[in-house]
């Protein structure tokens, strides 16, 4: 085995999903000289600035942070440099310019949550269960020019359960993604890294950025593919569509925690049906159940809780 380089990392992400992976190379005792995170934002109705997750955890272990708005600034660079950083990993964070990832001497490289070369792009862990896939991964690469495509280092493979969730699905690639950054730094450490390079052909699956639009249930679609949309986008960003309750009433509905009947009936799609406290709306090939919904400006709620005070007409359809 060759000698251990002395690795000086730095660290970029933004969300929960990079927090794990942080807390694992400080649980394996990497040297991380610094941290870069996105600036703090507005949220809630307060809009009061919010640190991203990523600075939270960073703070409370005494790391140093930089939240830089433009990563090609001057100022940038030159602190960035003066770190001495030889390593740099990525997890859920944004493009870097080149004279950013080229920096460290043992390169960047980034987690993805998808079997690349599939899924390149904003969502790979939504559109894997959307498109209705029964396995994906995570995968480590060394960034270059574009998105997602740089040389292969390493992958971990899962498979997706037929009810899976995008919530439940995150947190199991968070976990065995931070595993993998893990085996990757080794490798990178003992100077035993093997690349493979992405294939580029016409065939491959693209994680498109979620909208309003592409987030949208579709009733004349078959069942499956409906019972595959919600999962994908439960509980964020969640999917949706338009309940036409009464004349010129249409309310935006956000649907969580579906599971679907398989059934022969004779309804037009999107047909709502209230039997014994279920709602069960008709679509090719059987009904979705849905569990949990949320009205506009009202808290998510049960099924059966919603009944109690929110009545549906009889001609009430999905659209």
């Amino acid at each position: 085995m060759s000698k251990k380089r002395d690795l000086r990392i730095v660290f970029m992400g933004t969300p929960d999903f990079a927090v794990a992976t942080l807390k694992n190379l400080l649980d394996h005792n990497y040297n991380v000289v610094g941290v870069i995170t996105a600036p703090d934002r507005p949220a809630g109705r307060g809009r009061k600035l919010r640190a991203s997750a990523v600075k939270e955890f960073a703070v409370a272990y005494d790391l140093k942070v930089m939240q830089p708005t433009n990563l090609k600034s001057g100022e940038f660079i030159e602190e960035l440099q003066s770190l001495k950083a030889n390593l740099q990993i990525v997890v859920a964070f944004r493009m870097l310019p080149k004279v950013v990832w080229q920096m460290p001497e043992y390169g960047t490289f980034n987690l993805h949550a998808s079997l690349l070369p599939n899924y390149r792009g904003a969502a790979p862990i939504h559109w894997a269960i959307i498109n209705g896939e029964k396995k994906t991964g995570v995968t480590t690469f060394f960034i270059d020019e574009k998105i997602d495509t740089g040389a292969i280092i390493m992958k971990s493979e899962t498979s997706i359960s037929k009810d899976e969730t995008v919530g439940e699905l995150h947190d199991k690639l968070m976990t065995l993604g931070s595993q993998l950054v893990i085996k990757t730094v080794k490798q990178i450490e003992t100077n035993e890294v093997k690349t493979t390079i992405q294939p580029n052909n016409n065939d491959l699956k693209t994680a498109y950025k979620l909208n309003r639009d592409n987030c949208k249930v579709d009733w004349n679609e078959d069942l499956d593919t409906i019972y595959n949309k919600i999962r994908g986008l439960d509980p964020f960003p969640s999917a949706w569509c338009y309940l036409d309750n009464r004349e010129d009433e249409f309310i935006s509905i956000k649907l969580y925690g579906v599971s679907k009947v398989e059934e022969l009936h004779n309804f037009e799609n999107g047909t709502v049906k209230i039997i014994d406290n279920q709602i069960k709306i008709a679509c090719k090939n059987g009904y979705i159940k849905v569990e949990e919904l949320q009205l506009p400006n009202k808290r998510k709620m049960d099924a059966k809780s919603l009944l109690n005070g929110f009545e549906f007409n009889k001609k009430a359809k999905m659209l």
